[in-house]
This record gives structure tokens, sequence and C-alpha cells, in this order.
């Protein structure tokens, strides 16, 4: 329910800045955006940390105290692949939060980005001499550093990183414009990367 209270949650706040974006430019009350978007951000911290201490809860919960003899009887050897099972559920359960939360930040970068394309008469609006480049604000909030892939890792697991950081290198899904160097209409550029120059 907590979870689903979030989502909720998430998918306002998208609506709530779109909506402030709006006023920004005249079409709203900018003051009644922001204190709803803000009321919106501390009903998200709020469950969230509902969320989090209930997870403290559940992993500091002490166990039933175990018969005498199941103490000294030996563990059962499927005892290790059920505990990993279960911490095998959790991971996946926390990717698909991940992944739902990863929707609703996209879909309010894109209502924004809409704003912004369908307000590009900046002259008409009085707002003379702005201009904005939607892939350089994306490039710019994506570059940074990214976490090393481990050694080993399974074939649908690289796949599954490699489309991930798609949404971040240049020319991956969210970048209309090719990384330097790659194939344009299947022609390769002659420029060569510092790294590969002689």
């Amino acid at each position: 329910m907590l979870d689903t209270d979030l989502n909720d949650a998430i998918a306002r706040k998208g609506e709530l800045e779109a909506e402030k974006f709006d006023a920004i430019f005249g079409a709203g009350n900018l003051t009644a955006a922001r204190a709803a978007l803000d009321d919106c951000n501390a009903e998200i911290a709020l469950i969230e940390k509902t969320i989090e201490d209930a997870d403290e809860r559940r992993i500091g919960a002490p166990l039933d105290e175990p018969p005498a003899e199941a103490v000294a009887a030996t563990p059962a050897p499927g005892d290790e692949v059920r505990t990993n099972a279960e911490a095998l559920g959790e991971r996946w359960r926390t990717i698909h939060w991940l992944i739902e939360q990863l929707r609703q930040e996209l879909f309010a970068a894109d209502a924004l980005s809409r704003a912004i394309i369908a307000n590009g008469m900046f002259d008409a609006d009085g707002a003379a001499g702005v201009r904005v480049n939607l892939t350089t604000i994306r490039r710019t909030a994506m570059a940074g550093p990214r976490a090393a892939a481990p050694s080993r890792l399974s074939r649908p697991a690289i796949q599954a990183d490699r489309l991930l950081l798609s949404f971040l290198s240049p020319g991956g899904v969210l970048d209309r414009r090719p990384s330097i160097g790659a194939p344009v209409d299947g022609i390769k550029s002659k420029f060569i990367p510092a790294g590969e120059r002689g």
C-alpha cells in the first residue's frame, strides 16, 4: 500500500512540476503551484521515511527462539538456498520500485520538455533572448561518475546494464544526436578518438 501511495504521489509531483513550469510563463498561479508542489514533496518524503522505518523494523525484528534440538542439529542443506532466494526476491522488488520511480521521473521530464517546446515563441511571451538547449540540459544533468560493473555478469545482466547506460550516453535512446565519431546513415566518421590516435 505504501508503494502504491508513493507511486501515486510521484506521478502527482510530475503533474505539479508541469503546472509550476506553465505558471512561470503566466499560465496559472505560481504561488499556488509552488505550495502544492512543496506539499507533494513533503508527502513523498514522509512516505519514503515510513517505508524506510518499516524495512528497518523488519530487518531488526528478533526471530523466534528455536527449539534446543534444532540448535544442536546440523543446518539443512536447503537453508542457504532459501535465504538466498528470499534475498533475491527483495532485490527484484527493489529493482521494480526503482524502475517505476525512473518511469515517473521520465514522464515528468518529458512533460517539461514538451512545455518548453510548446512555449518556443519566447519573443511573443515577452521573454526575448531566452534560449534553452534541451540536449545540453540532459547531457549535463546525466554526466558524472558511473558504477563499475562486476567482472562476472550473466548475459541478461550485461544486456540490461547496456540498456540502462544507453539512457545516459550521448547517442543513446534519449539522445537524437549521435555520439562523436559514431556512423551516420551507415557512413563511418573520419574522427579518431584521442585514446586511439597514434
